[in-house]
């Protein structure tokens, strides 16, 4: 491995582990339910009180409703709705006593305030009394009635502008003076309409038994999804009960605090003016009220914990009842690949029995063993998966497996219509495919076969072979017809010449002889060549052909270049071969007449 590919794997590595360190450091942010759990760390989720009553018991009620599942599940649900719901709605009313009993000293800004508000109640109530007065049904029939309805207009509008002044006053009082009744009617007010709105919208569907809804989950996907969904379930649930818990204990330690006070409140009788017993024996009653809402609350809080404790018991039941589903499934998996297993080695000793040829049997052996894996491996795929439940999706599925599984004969079928074209191929037509050369025996649907011939500018005979290749070649290969119009080759021919022979007058009967012959399709390929380039004059590329002398051993090597059809390649060939045997034996009839010289004469003497 290069050092810039180590470099780039370790750096990328070091991050992986940054993001994972700091992903389950973080982790607390994505909890659930934030209003179940005490904050542990700025990472963790806390819980954003609403208002100044606790209203964590309904919200935890109303959100475990919405992960009910089963019949058995949304019953008990709806029962801790109902009983959330009243221990609110109690707590909303214990709030409201104790903001009554509050009598804070009032200084300053806020005992100015009182003053005021005590003024605009007596200025309000003169008000409703002069009202009283100017209604017209009140007032005897008289002369002076429209004046009258002018009177009781303007009381009206002074009325009206005076509660205003009022409510805003009051609104400044419990500001300054701390007094949250206001706040505590206001969260009341928003709360009942907020109730409204989810009674209205309520879901009336029991859905099906425990049994019956697990029932549905087929694949082992779905159930393992249906188990870890479960489980989570059931941690929210068990949180739920551990606060309905810690909300009783401490409902209970408010109740003996106000056990002890009302105690002493009854033990302080002694030289107490009638106002101070009064307002002491109303005080005692209040807090009786407020003993009574706060028995209702801790019974509501411990019936939630005994129902959080029923609903996790449900959760269990239906847990086992999933883990049953899943053990099947994966029962049946290992079922499939022991029949599969036992299934090849069966077809295997079949087949060592029916077939004895070693190439053939190795073939059906690769074959049976692929098939029967294959269908082990979609049978595991149902289990884990299921079928397919839309139609689209088989039918793009079947689709695109068997577009990859038929691609090459796909692409042979069409490339079948291109070898029908005009430029394509016809029998008896000498081409080259994927570089193997030869002469189309059969041109099929799918297929093209070959009669292999050797090289070109060698023998070019057959070899005997017969090569079939599927038509996809026409679209993604390369292929080259020789028997075409337009279509040239170059043919060679190499003659050795033994040392004595006149070379210059052999060469030149040769390129003659040659010339002459080849001389017609070397004017046709020009022509072809001119119309295909659209050039103007004579071709770029000379079509003549060429004779070249090279030295070879103790001879020379004469050879030939010309151009000629595929389709008469061998007759071009031979008529060239019988020409030059034939000037060939000429020059040595010719150099045998000639005399020799005296140098030669004399030696021989």
């Amino acid at each position: 491995m290069k050092r810039s590919r180590r470099v780039i794997i370790l750096i990328m590595l070091l991050v992986l582990a940054v993001t994972l360190i700091g992903a389950f450091m973080t982790r607390g942010v994505m909890a659930y339910l934030p209003f179940l759990q005490a904050r542990k760390g700025s990472w963790t989720g806390a819980y954003v009180p609403l208002g100044i009553v606790d209203q964590r018991p309904w919200q935890t009620a109303a959100t475990l409703a919405a992960l009910a599942q089963s019949a058995e599940e949304k019953k008990l649900a709806r029962d801790a709705e109902r009983l959330a719901d009243h221990e609110v709605d109690q707590a909303f009313s214990q709030s409201l006593r104790q903001a009554s009993l509050a009598k804070p000293n009032l200084t300053g800004n806020a005992l100015a305030l009182q003053q005021r508000v005590t003024e605009l109640q007596e200025t309000i109530k003169k008000d409703e009394a002069s009202i009283a007065v100017l209604n017209p049904e009140a007032s005897a029939k008289s002369a002076g009635a429209v004046s009258h309805a002018d009177d009781l207009e303007i009381a009206k509008a002074q009325l009206a502008l005076d509660q205003a002044e009022l409510a805003d006053s009051i609104e400044d009082l419990a500001r300054e003076s701390g007094d949250q009744r206001l706040k505590l009617q206001q969260e009341l007010a928003a709360r009942q309409a907020a109730m409204k709105q989810y009674r209205d919208h309520a879901s009336t569907d029991d859905g099906e038994n425990a049994v019956a809804s697990a029932e549905q989950y087929r694949t082992l996907a779905q159930q393992l999804s249906t188990w870890r969904s479960l489980r989570s379930r059931k941690e929210l649930i068990a949180q739920a009960q551990q606060l309905a818990k810690a909300d009783a204990a401490a409902l209970t330690g408010d109740d003996e605090a106000l056990k002890a006070e009302a105690a002493r409140l009854e033990a302080k009788s002694a030289g107490e003016s009638n106002l101070e017993r009064i307002e002491r024996l109303q005080r005692i009653s209040a807090q009786q009220n407020i003993l009574s809402i706060l028995h209702d609350r801790i019974g509501a809080q411990q019936q939630l914990v005994l129902l959080y404790g029923r609903w996790g018991e449900q959760i269990e039941l239906q847990q086992r009842i999933v883990i049953h589903l899943i053990l099947q499934s994966v029962a049946l998996i290992v079922a499939i690949i022991i029949v599969v297993v036992l299934a090849g080695w069966g077809l295997q000793l079949a087949l060592e029995r029916v077939v004895h040829d070693p190439r053939q049997k190795q073939t059906l052996n690769t074959v049976l063993n692929l098939g029967t894996q294959l269908v082990g491996l979609l049978l595991v795929l149902l289990i884990l998966f299921g079928v397919p439940q839309q139609m689209p999706t088989i039918l793009g599925l079947v689709t695109a497996g068997l577009t990859v599984v038929f691609q090459d004969f796909i692409l042979a079928f069409c490339g079948w219509f291109v070898l029908m074209g005009p430029n394509g191929l016809r029998v008896r037509d000498w081409v080259e495919i994927d570089g193997v050369g030869g002469e189309v025996v059969k041109l099929g649907l799918f297929r093209t076969w070959l009669l292999e011939t050797g090289n070109w500018t060698a023998h070019g005979h057959p070899t005997g072979r017969r090569v079939s290749f599927l038509n996809g070649y026409a679209i993604r290969g390369r292929y080259f017809n020789f028997s075409t119009v337009g279509q040239w080759m170059w043919d060679e021919i190499k003659i050795n010449v033994p040392p004595g022979t006149s070379i210059h007058p052999l060469l030149k009967g040769i390129y003659e002889a040659t010339t002459k012959t080849t001389e017609a399709d070397a004017k046709m390929a020009e022509t072809e060549w001119k119309r295909v380039t659209h050039e103007e004059g004579s071709p770029q590329f000379s079509a003549m052909p060429s004779v070249n002398l090279r030295p070879a051993g103790a001879g020379f090597d004469i050879v030939i270049r010309y151009i000629t059809r595929a389709g008469v390649r061998v007759e071009t060939r031979n008529h060239l071969f019988a020409m030059i045997v034939d000037l060939m034996q000429q020059a040595s009839q010719e150099q045998a007449k000639q005399p020799a010289l005296p140098s030669q004469v004399d030696r021989k003497e």
